[in-house]
C-alpha cells in the first residue's frame, strides 16, 4: 500500500529564520535535510512526501522547490508567498508554474490578531490560488476555528487542508469539547480536508498514551470522512515527542479497523487528490 507523508519540514539551521525555536526545541536545533529524512520514509514504508514551509520567506519556497527537483520522492511542495502584497501576484506568477509548489501556507496561529485569516488583503491572495492550481494549509489554533469557518465559506472553490487537527488542547484533565464541536462544524465544507499530524506536540502533559490521542482521531475521522483525513509526520518536530518511526507506528493502530479501500485513500489517496500530486 502506497504511502505519502503530507505534512514534513526540511531546514539548514541558522540563529535568524527559526525565532519560535526556543529552549524546549534544543533537541530539533540543527539541520534537517533530505539524507535525513529518506531511510526514515524507507524504513516506515513511506513511498513520496509533501515538503511544508517552516519560514514565511520567499527563499525558502525557492529553496524547498530545488530540493524536491533533486528528490524525486518528494512529490510538493507547500510553500510561502506574500499573499498580502499584491493579493500575492506577482509572486504567483513567479513560483505557479512549477510541477512542484502544489500549495501555499501562512503561519496564521502566530499572527497577534486572532482575526487575521479574515482580512481583505490576505483573502485577495488566497482569491488567486484555486486558478493557480493551489491548495491552501490552514495552520491554526483551536480558539481559530469560528474564524476559520468564515474563511473557508469564503472560497468555495478552493481546496483548503487543515494542518495538524487545528491543534486542540490535548490533556489528560479532559477532551476538548470545543475544539470537536468547531472541527465537526468545519467539516460539513466539503472543500476542506484535515492532516493527522502534529498531535503529540499539542499534548499538554509530561506524558501521553495512545488512549489519550484515539478519541482525537476518532472525532476528525468521523467527521471529515474517509474521503478527507490523511496522513502526515510533522517531521522533525514530532521529535520533540517521538521519533518517526514511533509516529507511524501510532497512527497504523489508530486505523487499522479501517477497510482496505480507506486506509489506501488515508495513507496515500486523499493527499494525491488534495494537492494534486503526480
Amino acid at each position: 500500500m502506497t504511502r505519502i507523508d503530507s505534512h514534513h519540514h526540511l531546514w539548514a539551521i541558522n540563529d535568524t529564520d527559526y525565532v519560535w525555536m526556543t529552549g524546549e526545541h534544543d533537541v530539533i536545533r540543527r539541520d534537517f535535510l533530505p539524507a535525513d529524512l529518506a531511510p526514515l520514509c524507507e524504513a516506515s514504508g513511506v513511498d513520496g512526501t509533501v515538503a511544508v514551509q517552516a519560514r514565511q520567506m520567499v527563499e525558502e519556497t525557492e529553496w524547498l522547490l530545488a530540493l524536491a527537483e533533486e528528490n524525486d520522492w518528494m512529490r510538493g511542495v507547500v510553500g510561502w508567498v506574500p499573499l498580502c502584497e499584491q493579493g500575492g501576484e506577482p509572486f504567483l506568477e513567479r513560483f505557479a508554474g512549477h510541477p512542484k509548489l502544489r500549495g501555499v501556507r501562512h503561519v496564521v496561529h502566530d499572527e497577534p490578531d486572532d482575526d487575521f485569516i479574515l482580512r481583505p488583503d490576505f483573502n485577495d491572495g488566497v482569491r488567486r490560488l484555486a486558478a493557480c492550481g493551489l491548495s491552501y494549509d490552514i495552520l491554526i489554533f483551536w480558539k481559530h476555528l469560528p474564524q476559520t469557518i468564515e474563511f473557508v465559506d469564503r472560497h468555495p472553490g478552493q481546496v483548503f487542508v487543515v494542518d495538524h487537527i487545528a491543534k486542540p488542547r490535548i490533556a489528560k484533565a479532559g477532551f476538548d469539547e470545543e475544539w470537536a464541536s468547531g472541527i465537526r462544524e468545519l467539516a460539513r465544507r466539503e472543500h476542506v480536508s484535515c492532516k493527522v499530524s502534529g498531535m503529540l506536540t499539542e499534548v499538554r502533559d509530561e506524558g501521553w498514551t495512545p488512549g489519550l490521542l484515539q478519541p482525537y482521531f476518532d472525532t476528525v475521522w468521523e467527521a471529515f470522512g474517509p474521503e478527507r483525513v490523511m496522513f502526515g509526520s510533522d517531521w522533525p518536530v514530532c521529535l520533540l515527542r517521538s521519533g518517526y518511526g514511533g509516529w507511524v507506528e501510532l497512527v497504523e493502530e489508530f486505523v487499522a479497523s479501517l477497510s482496505n479501500d480507506e486506509q489506501a485513500a488515508f495513507w496515500a489517496g486523499n493527499a494525491v487528490r488534495a494537492y494534486g500530486l503526480d
